[in-house]
């Protein structure tokens, strides 16, 4: 193992990388809002129902969760900045694309499969990664501030890409968003490293010195490493033995499920059912947004301090009595009450995620980032059923209520599981 020699710099590299990653996961959360607000003019302009747009959504999620854990191999692999790079030129390329669509398949290829995996391959496993690599002190503030990052995104995108769809067309609100995460390229290009050694540094708050893959890799055979395919299956056999990545698998499935899934891709639609404007009810799904950047980096400082499973317990309890409370709040106009709901909902959003990081690597050691990529996985396919099962229940009975209520029950089953969690080490590593 070779040793780098420590750098002296005034500001430590992690920082910056850390903004960076912000900016990227900024960028690629353009179409995470995208959804919500395009669904009606589609629906407009097609005459395609809830249900066949939810599909198109659905299959973005699920790819957008399979992919999470080869991602984290794949950084593993071939580095942060190219796998990162990558993500952002498909989330673009399919954003771009969508405007040619003309039938409800080619919906699938855009916003499901090439959206699907950029924004997957731009998952939370990347923040984790980061955090993980780059920050010993402060690990789960930085999980959380990167967390927020997709937040932050659907706080800027959402009312920028309502009120473009409502006054240009659909088509340029999803140029705008193929360009934004266009423009983070170079910016990771620029300032993103793999590895703290990269910098002559070790990780913010390490003791121990910085120590260079890169180097190594001239005295390790490179086709002797396992792959990441291979990688990411071996870490899922081993965690899948285990009776706590099944819990913390169903309780990330239903906080998708009542996050991205339900309130994501069909609070703005509920709320037109209402009567609420398509614009007004893109501008409250935005202040979820505001208050989930305080939600997730309050969420990251309470994980450096006290037990995630309580945490957690107490995140989706709340959200379940919100869900619970939803369908009497929704009305043709904003009033304090759906004020409230917003912003709590916004301080629960993905509060969930620094506790369920840090639950990964404290029961499955060094393949804590990885396992985290399979628990995410499961996220993306709780959101993915929500919002296929909320759009056909919409076109069945008119309403969302059902949907509603059905969640608020997953989320006390969420609860329970979440304070059941075992806390030691379960694989050693």
């Amino acid at each position: 193992m070779t040793t780098v020699t420590p750098v002296r710099h005034r500001v430590h590299p992690a920082w910056p990388v850390a903004a960076v990653a912000f900016v990227a996961l900024l960028g690629a959360a353009g179409f995470r809002a995208a959804p919500g607000v395009l669904m009606l003019p589609l629906q407009d302009e097609f005459g395609w129902s809830r249900g066949t747009l939810s599909l198109a959504v659905g299959v973005n999620l699920v790819l957008f969760g399979l992919t999470a854990p080869f991602a984290a191999a794949l950084m593993d692999r071939f580095g942060i900045r190219r796998v990162t790079t990558c993500a952002l030129l498909l989330i673009s390329l399919g954003s771009g694309l969508s405007i040619f669509v003309r039938e409800s398949w080619q919906l699938l290829l855009t916003w499901g499969v090439l959206i699907g995996l950029g924004t997957g391959s731009m998952a939370l496993v990347f923040a984790a990664t980061v955090a993980q690599r780059w920050f010993v002190r402060r690990r789960g503030l930085v999980t959380g501030i990167l967390t927020a990052g997709s937040a932050t995104g659907q706080l800027i995108f959402l009312p920028v890409v309502a009120g473009v769809a409502q006054s240009a067309g659909w088509r340029v609100a999803s140029l705008v968003i193929a360009a934004a995460a266009l423009a983070v390229v170079p910016l990771v290009l620029l300032v993103m490293r793999d590895h703290p050694a990269d910098r002559g540094v070790s990780a913010y708050g390490a003791d121990e010195p910085a120590h260079s893959p890169v180097l190594e890799s001239d005295q390790v055979d490179v086709a002797a490493r396992p792959g990441a395919a291979r990688a990411a299956v071996d870490a899922l056999r081993e965690a899948s033995r285990t009776r706590t990545f099944w819990a913390l698998v169903a309780g990330f499935a239903i906080c998708g499920a009542t996050t991205n899934g339900l309130i994501g891709t069909h609070f703005v639609p509920a709320a037109h059912d209402h009567g609420m404007g398509e614009t007004t009810a893109a501008g409250l799904l935005a202040v979820v947004g505001i208050f989930d950047i305080v939600g997730t980096i309050g969420s990251g400082w309470l994980t450096d301090r006290y037990d995630p499973r309580l945490l957690l317990g107490f995140y989706y309890f709340f959200r379940g009595v919100g869900l619970a409370l939803l369908p009497v709040l929704l009305a043709g106009s904003v009033h304090p009450s759906i004020v409230a709901f917003v912003v709590i909902y916004g301080l629960d959003w993905v509060a969930t995620v620094p506790p369920t990081v840090a639950l990964c690597r404290q029961a499955f050691g060094r393949s804590g980032t990885v396992v985290f990529g399979w628990v995410f996985a499961s996220h993306q396919i709780g959101a993915a059923i929500a919002s296929v099962a909320a759009g056909f229940a919409r076109d069945r009975t008119g309403t969302y209520t059902v949907a509603w209520f059905s969640a608020a029950l997953l989320c006390v089953v969420a609860a329970v599981i979440s304070l059941r969690v075992r806390r030691s080490p379960v694989i050693a590593g």
